[in-house]
């Protein structure tokens, strides 16, 4: 057990639970803390399947962006660079995982549900790529991960709207596998993982290499031009505007600058 972060195994499913409330924001050291959880279970020959959760109402967040200066540590530096490196490992991943999304996965928060091979939510569930709306670029490998899910135009309405996606909606996009009432949305995520975990590992292993191929490494491409972008937008008065309305809940005033 990592701070914020629990492990529970029983036949042969890994639940991992994330608990940072209220929101279970992510920041770099805790997609460092979960990558290298993963990358235990990966080397336990026990695991065959993985379930990612979190505790509360929201599944997470996305990214803490308030503050002067969002998006860095302690000592002012930019932590996105380690956050990122830390979300390619998360996809290098060789164990089937399935996230398990009770309420509200929103910016990065949507990239997190986006690491697994499938996602099982309940009604309450809502997905947002709500980076435009802050004037900002999407992140977290979302602009190459959400269209390999949703195809290419259900994937520019969310990222070009920056709208909530309801979970019954996500289910007829291919976003989401199967809606569970909110009380039962963490075991029917353990049931299909369990479903997985019940054939040959190996064979689901190599199964799973071959679908997702180069995944880890297309993530790497594009969250390196993700945050180029990302750092530029960021020292636009529309960035600052977008991150105040949203503060303020307000439809933000850009003026393209």
């Amino acid at each position: 057990m990592t701070r914020h972060i629990a492990v529970a195994t029983a036949d042969h499913v890994a639940t991992v639970v994330i608990d940072r409330a209220p929101h279970n924001h992510v920041n770099a050291r805790l997609v460092e803390a979960l990558a290298d959880t993963f990358e235990a279970l990966d080397r336990d020959d026990d695991v065959r399947a993985i379930v990612l959760a979190t505790e509360g109402k929201v599944f997470c967040g996305g990214a803490d962006l308030t503050g002067e200066k969002p998006l860095a540590d302690e000592s002012g530096e930019s932590e996105t660079p380690a956050l990122y490196t830390a979300a390619v490992r998360l996809f290098a991943t060789k164990k089937p995982v399935v996230v398990a999304v009770q309420g509200a996965a929103v910016g990065a928060g949507l990239g997190l549900a986006l690491v697994g091979d499938f996602r099982v939510a309940a009604p309450e569930a809502r997905f947002s790529a709500n980076f435009v709306t802050l004037g900002f670029h999407a992140g977290f490998g979302i602009t190459h991960t959400l269209p390999r899910v949703v195809g290419q135009q259900h994937a520019a309405v969310m990222l070009l709207t920056g709208r909530r996606v309801k979970a019954e909606d996500a289910l007829r996009y291919g976003l989401v596998d199967e809606i569970a009432p909110l009380a039962e949305v963490r075991a029917a995520a353990v049931r299909l993982a369990a479903e997985i975990a019940a054939n040959a590992p190996l064979a689901v292993e190599a199964t799973r290499a071959t679908l997702r191929a180069d995944l880890a490494q297309a993530v790497r491409r594009r969250t390196d031009h993700e945050r180029a972008e990302q750092d530029r937008l960021m020292q636009t008065a529309d960035f600052r505007e977008g991150i105040n309305a949203v503060g303020e809940r307000r439809p933000g005033r850009f003026v393209r600058g």
